[in-house]
């Protein structure tokens, strides 16, 4: 809800329709308190919601890791098989640490105080071969008012052959999605930079997500723009100025993205494809019988809160929690305000799931798409 009204000013999107809505009279309280908390502690100790320098020092830290593996392809520096693969694996860790540590926090808004420089910084994505437009519809607008709610949180909207949700139609092979869903995971970057941003764009036309037909055809065009400028740079050069060969220069592509997507996608699942989340139904009313904030609680988790490297690395989000529910305060501040949310949750008898570390987080995922897997359909 918050967040359809705080991206509008993109350009992009006119308020999407509220086919569903949250309660407005419960655990009011809680939210007021919580908001009066959090303001509190930047308050007292004099700092500001966003990024600042240590946004800057990860930025560059992270474009170096993704960009001097590939101009060293380009430059022919290394020509060895072996070494042109590890530097296309290299390329795609930092491909994932942008993406999590520093596209995220700028698409978001919170990585400095200035719109101009969000707004550079969340073309980071353009410039990895995906559309920082159709990321905003899909993720600020769409996921994070909607988390885990049927037909309008696409990061539960799934193939035939996956069920992320109890609500939806289940089919035989979904018994065994808890062993092959992770193969899919490691594609799904290859979908992006290929197919995925064209078949939002003309979804969400569709849907009246987008304003107009020259916005439309604008993005269409931005995005052909920069997912040949992407191919261009990671594949075209290195193929014309590396004398590795065709057949390696496109398996350490593809590997650089499997590594990309399983990472990612294996760190967001964490988030909200978890036991104990909540995937509420609307009543007759279109009425969720939770207030937002109170929505995010229930459906959203933390993991591994005492890994500051791996936290530092992924932007934060092993704070799912406190990034839902202030997606304008910066990654680097979420440990220290998670105190102040989870204690203020147990205050209003409200729940904040934390699972103590990543290995226990992903065998959890496992158990849960095995759960869903073998539920029977809901519709």
């Amino acid at each position: 809800m918050i967040q359809v009204l705080s991206y509008a000013k993109y350009n992009l999107i006119r308020p999407i329709i509220k086919s569903v809505q949250f309660s407005k009279s419960r655990n009011n309280e809680f939210t007021k308190e919580l908001k009066t908390r959090i303001n509190l502690y930047f308050q007292e100790n004099n700092k500001r919601k966003q990024g600042g320098l240590q946004m800057y020092i990860k930025a560059v830290v992270m474009f170096s890791i993704y960009s001097l593996p590939l101009i060293m392809v380009i430059t022919n520096v290394v020509s060895h098989p072996f070494w042109v693969i590890m530097m296309y694996v290299i390329s795609g860790i930092g491909m994932a640490g942008i993406g999590m540590g520093i596209m995220h926090d700028a698409n978001h808004g919170s990585l400095s105080r200035k719109n101009k420089i969000n707004n550079l910084f969340g073309k980071s994505l353009d410039f990895v071969g995906c559309s920082s437009a159709v990321w905003k519809l899909q993720h600020n607008v769409l996921h994070h008012t909607f988390t885990n709610i049927d037909d309008h949180d696409e990061d539960i909207e799934t193939p035939f052959f996956l069920s992320f949700s109890p609500n939806t139609k289940k089919y035989w092979i979904h018994k065994f999605q808890h062993l092959y869903a992770w193969i899919f995971y490691g594609l799904i970057t290859i979908y992006w930079v290929t197919a995925k941003d064209f078949l939002a764009l003309r979804k969400y036309r569709k849907l009246e997500l987008i304003r107009d037909g020259k916005t439309f055809t604008k993005e269409i065009f931005k995005t052909i723009f920069w997912k040949l400028f992407y191919y261009c740079y990671v594949l075209v050069l290195p193929i014309i100025f590396n004398s590795v060969g065709l057949g390696w220069l496109i398996l350490g592509f593809f590997i650089s993205h499997f590594i990309t997507g399983l990472f990612i996608s294996i760190i967001f699942q964490l988030a909200h494809v978890m036991p104990d989340m909540s995937f509420p139904k609307a009543d007759e009313n279109n009425l969720i019988h939770s207030n937002w904030f109170e929505h995010q609680l229930e459906s959203t988790s933390n993991f591994s809160p005492n890994s500051p490297v791996l936290s530092w690395f992924i932007g934060g989000l092993n704070y799912q929690i406190e990034h839902h529910l202030f997606p304008n305060i910066s990654h680097i501040h979420y440990r220290k305000i998670s105190k102040i949310i989870a204690q203020t949750a147990k205050d209003y008898d409200l729940p904040y799931h934390v699972n103590e570390n990543f290995f226990v987080a992903v065998w959890r995922h496992l158990k849960m798409l095995r759960t869903l897997g073998n539920m029977r359909s809901a519709i």
